[in-house]
């Protein structure tokens, strides 16, 4: 790695130019690519087009096409051309790939209100190369739908976020968790109106409680007060029905929230952890207490380690992790059941790797943290899962725990490009937008509808199995939302890419974003709400 001063940039540090070392973008074949054969310098026969010659015009191309930045990474190991300086602002010794991967990451809404300075600490904790901070920055645009419609199934309520950034929320209101200035339930999809010019990018739900991310980095929360167990621990004894930004976040510039059971986490941009009122009697990440109310950085492995998403689970915490070498996923917390994927129950204090996708040889593209189980999503599209297997929601076609992650073998011919983890139960996205589910079929959320003879409750499903209700849709899928908590029904979203908004499961709250009739208090087959998140 050779190291160039900046000529033309207004920050005063040294930056970094990947030259030979393309940092594992690349495969070592590629890299040890013969280099000779070039056609962009010299005699050019008829018809070749002089690259050299038009050195702005392949600039333009590169960063308007949206290329990968293992793409970037492919043309720098294959021509000199897109090695060499390219001699244009705002720094005159970066290559012609690395000035298009700056070009896409200036388009980005985390990106654009950086200074130069947090733009080169950015680039050093990425791995010193603008691909490689591109490459973070659209990993975790893919896996939590940023700056996109999505839809949060939480435990009673509901949340809805247009690709313009407006909410609309929908179901139980006891804590004012719907933020309309009441505690009254909503059986349709109402629009947050004190958010009225805020650009919301992502949305979190827990028991009794809301947070919301906006594309300025700032959160939003209401509901009950506390971040830790908010419905059945001791903490919030105040409500909070409007939307208040969270103060103690206000100096971290947030990109993802996510709600576990005593504890809060939150996603800086930078890619740090940080957690709040996770103290309990191990005190886990940092030593605080249960009721501290102040946000904390997770200490140990993953403070000089990047990470894209986080997922929160029942006394756990899982984070994907985006280095040079590649994707990774680590998890720390409480281990009953073996959720945290170490092959033992042990709680862990800091996080620590899970060393099974290696041995697998998956790299994670996408986690999910059930209440007691997990799923990843490698970039092949396989699936695995691990932690406690009840109702056969590990899809091994069994019910028997797994310590360590392990490949769904019934979804070998299914290509998965998402997945959803709730309270026992499990979906998957494939790449045709096909969805199947597993696990408990209790209040009609796996989409299946069979009822078992003699009592209410619905089949489990031990081994995947293709959601025909949402079949008959004939709609692409993009994503799936369901509840994650162990004390409500629950209920299931499904997102087409056109923007359409599917229910099905409980909704004796309204949650469905529809009103139950004669007495009913779930639904089995998906109907349309009401609402158009594009």
């Amino acid at each position: 790695m050779d190291a160039t001063t900046s000529r033309g940039a207004s920050s005063s540090l040294p930056l970094h130019l990947i030259v030979d070392d393309t940092l594992a973008l690349v495969s070592p074949l590629q890299q040890s690519f013969q280099r000779s054969q070039r056609l962009c310098f010299g005699d050019s026969a008829p018809g070749e087009f002089p690259l050299a010659a038009n050195p702005s015009i392949v600039l333009h191309v590169l960063t308007s096409c949206d290329l990968d930045p293992e793409d970037l990474a492919h043309l720098e190991a294959t021509c000199t051309f897109f090695r060499k300086p390219a001699n244009f602002a705002p720094d005159f010794a970066l290559s012609m790939s690395e000035l298009a991967a700056l070009d896409m990451c200036q388009k980005r809404a985390i990106f654009k209100p950086m200074s130069a300075h947090e733009r080169e600490l950015f680039k050093q904790r990425c791995g010193g190369s603008w691909k490689l901070v591109l490459r973070f920055i659209m990993a975790g645009e893919a896996c939590c739908r940023r700056e996109k419609s999505q839809a949060i199934a939480g435990p009673g309520h509901s949340i809805a976020v247009t690709a313009s950034g407006a909410v609309y929320t929908f179901g139980s209101n006891n804590s004012g968790q719907l933020g309309h200035g009441n505690l009254e339930e909503e059986w349709r999809p109402r629009v947050v109106r004190s958010l009225q010019g805020i650009r919301i990018i992502q949305a979190a739900a827990g028991a009794g409680r809301t947070m919301l991310v906006s594309d300025a980095g700032r959160v939003y929360a209401f509901g009950k007060d506390s971040f830790g167990e908010v419905e059945y621990g001791g903490q919030g004894s105040r409500v909070v029905t409007t939307p208040q930004m969270v103060e103690s976040l206000k100096d971290i510039y947030v990109v993802q929230a996510a709600i576990g059971n005593f504890f809060t986490a939150v996603l800086s941009r930078e890619g740090r952890v940080y957690t709040f009122s996770w103290g309990n009697d191990t005190r886990l990440g940092h030593q605080t207490e249960p009721n501290d109310m102040q946000p904390h950085l997770l200490t140990g492995a993953l403070e000089n380690i990047p990470v894209v998403q986080i997922a929160a689970g029942y006394c756990y915490l899982l984070a994907l992790a985006c280095q040079p070498t590649g994707m990774s996923v680590y998890s720390v917390g409480c281990g009953l059941g073996g959720k945290l994927g170490h092959g033992s129950r042990t709680d862990e204090k800091y996080p620590r790797l899970i060393e099974q996708f290696q041995n697998l040889n998956i790299q994670p593209v996408v986690v999910a943290a059930g209440a007691w189980h997990a799923a990843v999503v490698g970039k092949d599209g396989r699936v695995c899962t691990w932690g406690w297997g009840r109702y056969g929601c590990l899809g091994h076609g069994n019910e028997e725990c797994e310590s360590i992650p392990k490949v769904v073998e019934a979804l070998s011919g299914v290509k998965a490009v998402h997945v959803a983890t709730g309270d026992y139960t499990t979906f998957i996205v494939s790449d045709k937008g096909d969805v199947y589910s597993f696990g408990c079929g209790e209040s009609s959320s796996l989409g299946h509808n069979t009822i078992t003879e003699g009592n209410n409750r619905h089949t489990n499903v031990l081994s995947p199995e293709l959601v025909t209700s949402l079949k008959r849709v004939n709609e692409r899928m993009v994503q799936i939302s369901l509840t994650n908590s162990i004390y409500w029904n629950a209920h299931t979203f499904a997102l087409t890419d056109s923007g359409k908004l599917y229910a099905f499961g409980a909704g004796d709250k309204g949650q469905l974003g529809t009103e139950l009739v004669a007495q009913q208090s779930e639904r089995g087959t998906p109907e349309r709400v009401e609402i158009d998140l594009n």
